[in-house]
């Protein structure tokens, strides 16, 4: 029999095993309230909670201990903890995730779910996740709760459903679902879980893989995005910026003087939240009709750079394809802005040295490159090389 058992709780009487585990150990460990619900006696008991270090050296001087936990304790749970410090000697009987449960309360299935915790962690990332996937589950945390999260997403072309549900399994379980605004305006106790939802996706397609199935390929031709008089970033230029955008779940992409949209929209199609910038009307609609076509999520703000930039949240990575008149303002603001990396598409070289200069002196480290590539084209029973205009590729990247 395992040194160690970790019970997790979920409001469901415990099994015989259990109680039987629970009786015998010399050391209980977990949350106050897991403890009390349970009615383990002070003197074996061990508050989890801050450091873990004392908690943890009592557990490995026990001949017999238990951990309680909420859930399902193999899911971003305590699991990992005591297996990294403890071994794989655990026996982990496991209760209904918060996850299963909220998505029961919902009514909703959630194998095609992406699950985020922002507990102990970057909690901008799992606000771009939400904005990036219509079904989204996020692990809160007291610093970090459905108010908090809701003011995210109240952001127009970001709009989502938020069902937040609060001490499931237990007594004072609820469940509130609304818009993010109401949520925002609201107190919540913890523990809970938010289901970030997109109510025209709330059951989707059949899927084969848990999770949303991630989309192939990359630098699409072409002709799989509407644009005007071939005002679009080249397949070639274009897979060269997206490597060193490097796109990616829980990153924020801007895509500035946007055109057709398809840096963005390649961008959402590797998991990261995008917004489109551009200052033409019809290149808006346009770009809104490509996301669709790829049915990934752009948020399109219609407005010239830099102003329009003032109010959008932090990016992670900035592609520039267009900037009009504020050409250095531009790259100056995003090069202030971007947390990862700031890349530049240019014909005219006279801007490409300007350009490099100002990324370099934001701190950013600068690689520039010319891509001169030709299409091989049919003429008669011969084939020729059609050349494309060069392009220069202008990359900055935080060190």
């Amino acid at each position: 029999m395992s040194r160690i058992s970790v019970i997790g709780l979920d409001g469901s009487p415990l099994s015989l095993e259990s109680e039987e585990r629970l009786r015998r150990a010399e050391l209980v460990a977990g949350g106050r309230r897991h403890l009390d619900a349970v009615g383990v006696e002070p003197e074996r008991a061990a508050v989890l909670g801050g450091d873990l270090s004392g908690s943890m050296a009592r557990l490995e001087a026990a001949d017999e201990a238990v951990v309680l936990a909420s859930g399902d304790p193999g899911y971003f749970g305590i699991v990992r903890v005591l297996a990294e410090r403890l071994g794989d000697g655990l026996s982990v009987t496991p209760g209904l995730s918060s996850v299963a449960l909220a998505f029961a309360r919902a009514g909703i299935p959630w194998d095609d779910a992406v699950t985020v915790s922002a507990h102990g962690r970057d909690p901008r990332r799992a606000v771009n996740v939400c904005r990036a996937y219509p079904k989204v589950a996020v692990l809160t945390s007291p610093e970090f709760g459905p108010a908090r999260l809701a003011e995210s997403l109240e952001e127009e072309g970001w709009r989502r459903t938020l069902l937040v549900a609060e001490r499931l399994g237990e007594p004072g379980e609820r469940v509130f679902r609304g818009a993010a605004e109401d949520v925002a305006g609201m107190t919540w106790e913890d523990p809970n879980v938010v289901l970030s939802l997109d109510e025209s996706c709330g059951v989707g397609d059949k899927p084969w893989i848990s999770g949303p199935e991630r989309a192939g390929g990359w630098a699409l031709s072409e002709e799989e995005f509407e644009h005007r008089s071939a005002m679009i970033t080249k397949p070639e230029p274009r897979a060269l910026a997206l490597a060193r955008l490097a796109p990616r779940p829980g990153d924020l992409v801007w895509d500035v003087g946007a055109g057709s949209g398809s840096i963005a929209v390649e961008s959402s199609r590797f998991g990261a939240a995008t917004v489109a910038v551009e200052r033409d009307a019809e290149s808006c609609d346009r770009v809104r009709r490509n996301a669709c076509r790829h049915s990934v999520y752009v948020r399109v703000v219609e407005g010239a750079a830099p102003e329009a930039l003032e109010d959008l949240p932090e990016p992670d990575a900035v592609f520039i394809g267009g900037t009009g008149g504020g050409f250095e303002e531009t790259i100056r603001l995003c090069a202030s802005r971007a947390r990862r990396a700031v890349v530049l598409t240019l014909i005219g070289l006279e801007r490409v040295v300007p350009a490099g200069e100002i990324l370099e002196s934001s701190g950013l480290e600068v690689e520039t490159t010319l891509l001169q590539a030709s299409k091989v084209r049919g003429v008669g029973h011969l084939h020729r090389l059609a050349a494309e205009t060069p392009v220069f590729v202008v990359a900055g990247s935080r060190p």
